[in-house]
């Protein structure tokens, strides 16, 4: 997908994406408009996708092998077939750990310590160090969902509020950590240091995620008075809670983590005499067909990506932001709007930033733009939209975990934290609350580094 510099502009070439953001939002918006009960999940999003596709096909030319062709290397990108199996890892880990009553033993256990009204906030916090330190905002909302959702119910809180607190906290870590995808990529692409960038970042970011704790303390108390009952559990159906979170801290990979977590539950079940071993392997298969919209959804929407990108539909955007770009405040607001509408098209953050970072170096050389803040833009618009698309692989994977009961559009209202980021965001470009480092060392353009 990085090629699209090298391809003819083409704006028709997104409609086909278009289509499907219409047809997958337009039909959840009419039929909740008629009273329809789970109106966004009436109309399946893979079916919106398969709409978009058709289109693709009838549109660009080539014949329809080589468009297959074009449309499967997308599907087989391999960001898209790593969320995909995430997706899986997930499913399987919170089916089987509720199957032998982790999820039970570790709510009870987090009711009796933290007291109910300060849980939400609690999420978002635990949810943004987990990502801090793993650099997965993928991983941590497969890690931590699964315990928001059963908490959410045992304590009477709102689970919209509570996932949206889960996604918020997911990429707060996601924009800073050192690891992230997210960061290396806006960072390489604009050949700045990572410690800098972070500087710059966090000093955006924070602020948008102190007000976004407060306010999810203040209005994230229980909608009524649950008596709690009997609180008590089996500390070691906890353990393999426990394990995955501590994994995922210490850096191990998303599936060893997923995969260690899985086997330890379906080891803790089989012994305690919740299920058999033939039952472990149900759930673990009933774990994968629970993401089998998501699945189908992620390899649709990467295939329909490529299409739009290699019948340049990419280049088209990347070639009208660079035209709007007139001054040094328009330029970085050409960088954002550029990174954002790449994500917007291919719901994947770390490929809307490789998309976006050349032509973003190109317009920091000419406008004299610190590359250390567009590296920072770069990163904190495309967590924006990462964070709010109702078709993102983070919105879609934690209502997965929910079981239908809450919406990708529900949470909308309530994704705080990337509202308030993009609001900090807009204010850094007026007041340079965020450029202490930018104006203590100022970048060196014709050496590309800054100056001492």
């Amino acid at each position: 997908m990085n090629e699209t510099t090298t391809k003819k502009a083409n704006g028709a070439a997104l409609i086909p994406f278009l289509v499907f953001i219409v047809v997958y939002l337009g039909a959840g918006i009419m039929l909740n408009a008629m009273g329809v009960e789970m109106a966004f999940y009436q109309f399946p999003s893979p079916v919106a996708a398969l709409i978009g596709i058709v289109v693709a096909f009838i549109m660009f030319k080539g014949s329809i092998d080589e468009k297959f062709t074009i449309f499967a290397k997308g599907c087989g990108n391999e960001n898209i077939l790593t969320m995909c199996f995430i997706y899986l890892f997930a499913g399987a880990f919170a089916t089987v750990a509720k199957a032998m009553g982790g999820v039970d033993a570790t709510v009870n256990l987090g009711l009796s310590i933290i007291p109910a009204k300060y849980i939400t906030g609690g999420m978002f916090i635990i949810s943004a160090f987990i990502a801090v330190a793993t650099g997965t905002s993928v991983g941590t909302i497969s890690a931590v969902g699964p315990i928001a959702v059963a908490t959410a119910d045992k304590a009477g809180l709102s689970l919209p509020l509570i996932i949206a607190a889960v996604i918020g906290g997911a990429m707060f870590g996601d924009n800073l950590s050192v690891i992230s995808d997210t960061t290396i990529a806006a960072t390489k692409t604009q050949g700045v240091e990572m410690k800098d960038k972070f500087r710059i970042n966090f000093l955006i970011a924070l602020p948008a995620a102190l007000i976004s704790f407060v306010i999810l303390l203040v209005v994230g108390k229980p909608e009524t008075v649950v008596p709690l009952g009997d609180l008590s559990f089996d500390i070691v159906k906890v353990i393999p809670y426990i394990v995955v979170l501590v994994l995922a801290l210490i850096g191990f990979n998303v599936f060893l983590t997923l995969g260690a977590g899985i086997v330890l539950a379906g080891i803790i079940g089989m012994v305690s005499g919740s299920f058999s071993f033939l039952g472990f392997a149900q759930n673990i298969y009933t774990g994968f067909t629970g993401m089998i919209e998501i699945f189908l959804l992620s390899l649709m929407i990467g295939g329909l990506s490529e299409m739009c990108s290699h019948y340049g539909g990419i280049q088209w955007m990347l070639d009208k932001i660079k035209g709007f770009v007139k001054g040094k405040t328009s330029a970085q607001i050409g960088i954002s709007a550029l990174v954002s509408l790449c994500d917007i098209a291919t719901a994947n953050n770390t490929i809307a930033i490789i998309i976006a970072g050349n032509p973003s170096r190109e317009i920091c050389e000419t406008y004299e733009v610190d590359p250390r803040k567009s590296a920072s833009f770069l990163d904190i618009w495309s967590c924006v939209f990462q964070g709010i698309l109702p078709y993102s692989a983070q919105v879609l994977i934690a209502c997965g975990l929910t079981a239908g009961l809450v919406s990708p559009t529900q949470l909308l209202p309530l994704l705080w934290y990337p509202y308030l980021l993009a609001l900090f965001a807009i204010l850094s470009l007026f007041i340079p609350f965020a450029d202490g480092l930018i104006k203590k060392h100022p970048w060196n353009f014709k050496t590309w580094t800054p100056e001492k």
